[in-house]
């Protein structure tokens, strides 16, 4: 129950976290957020590495799986959502996105010997999927399909997939999920390097609408860093959302399991919409709320059934 608990802060953190990138988008570009978010969780977690460097075992990594896990759970994941969310619709994204479970769950039975999989998650996880559609789509007659981007979703869902095995495979070596975490954003934030100078150039500020901009201008600098709810924004996903967050997850998914863990993603969006009405006053449809409840159900199976295998 402890670590369902921790499972259910993290959904309830990450699903909060687009109210303050909608804030920061006002001054930011979605990169620069996306940098600065990073940097700011790789120097907690470096500081709370240095504290308590007596009781955190370094031992049993090797640098391949940090530089994967740096790859998969946050440059791709997040970069190929970003630009997904430009080639498609939104709603596009949150569907396929929501299939990262199942992913994780077919990964996980052909690459390891996890056998949490069963026939009982994958009809409880399309249940859900169905939920989020309704949720996402809100009234749309029809999902349009939109190659690149609907391609670009899948991608990111599929790298969070493999970031969920690399998190499985730290925690058997006995990794910190501290020092796990703190070694893949290092290694993260080097893969954004060549990102970051292109997004410098006048090329590389106007793409995809300015998305993977990087202002250098000082007077910009420095009005939107003197405003102290950008920092607040800032502080929120840099040190909650990612460094708090990504090491509670690690720490659920060692003793729950990743695929079980990662059921709860489908929760998110129904967050996101609780979230909308009580921060930014957006109206709850009736599409919203049977879509919650759909998700809820298909959790309620899948997870039932996860729990029912591995008792037996």
């Amino acid at each position: 129950m402890r670590h369902w608990l921790i499972v259910w802060g993290v959904i309830l953190v990450w699903g909060m976290t687009f109210v303050n990138t909608r804030a920061l988008l006002v001054d930011f570009s979605s990169f620069e957020i996306l940098v600065l978010r990073f940097v700011l969780a790789f120097a907690t977690l470096c500081a709370i590495e240095r504290a308590m460097r007596p009781s955190i075992r370094r031992e049993g990594g090797s640098e391949w799986i940090f530089a994967a896990m740096g790859f998969t759970g946050f440059l791709a994941y997040h970069f190929l959502e970003n630009c997904a969310i430009y080639y498609t619709n939104a709603s596009n994204v949150a569907i396929l996105t929501s299939f990262a479970p199942v992913a994780t769950a077919i990964l996980a039975r052909l690459l390891t010997k996890n056998r949490q999989a069963s026939i009982g998650l994958f009809v409880g996880s399309i249940i859900a999927i169905g939920g989020v559609a309704l949720v996402s789509l809100n009234g749309q007659r029809a999902l349009e399909l939109r190659p690149i981007g609907d391609a670009m979703a899948i991608c990111s869902m599929v790298s969070w997939a493999f970031y969920s095995l690399l998190i499985d495979i730290a925690n058997a070596r006995g990794v910190s999920p501290i020092t796990a975490v703190r070694k893949a954003l290092g290694w993260s934030l080097l893969m954004i390097v060549p990102i970051a100078v292109l997004g410098a150039t006048k090329f590389g500020s106007q793409m995809l609408e300015g998305s993977f901009a990087i202002n250098l201008d000082r007077c910009v600098n420095a009005r939107r860093f003197a405003n102290p709810l950008n920092w607040a924004n800032i502080a929120t996903l840099g040190i909650l959302a990612s460094a708090a967050c990504f090491v509670l997850w690690s720490v659920a998914c060692k003793t729950l399991g990743v695929v079980k863990t990662s059921i709860s993603l489908y929760i998110i969006p129904v967050v996101g919409v609780v979230f909308a009405m009580i921060a930014l006053g957006e109206r709850v449809t009736f599409l919203e709320v049977a879509g919650g409840c759909v998700i809820l159900t298909g959790m309620a199976i899948a997870t039932r059934r996860c729990v029912d295998e591995g008792k037996a």
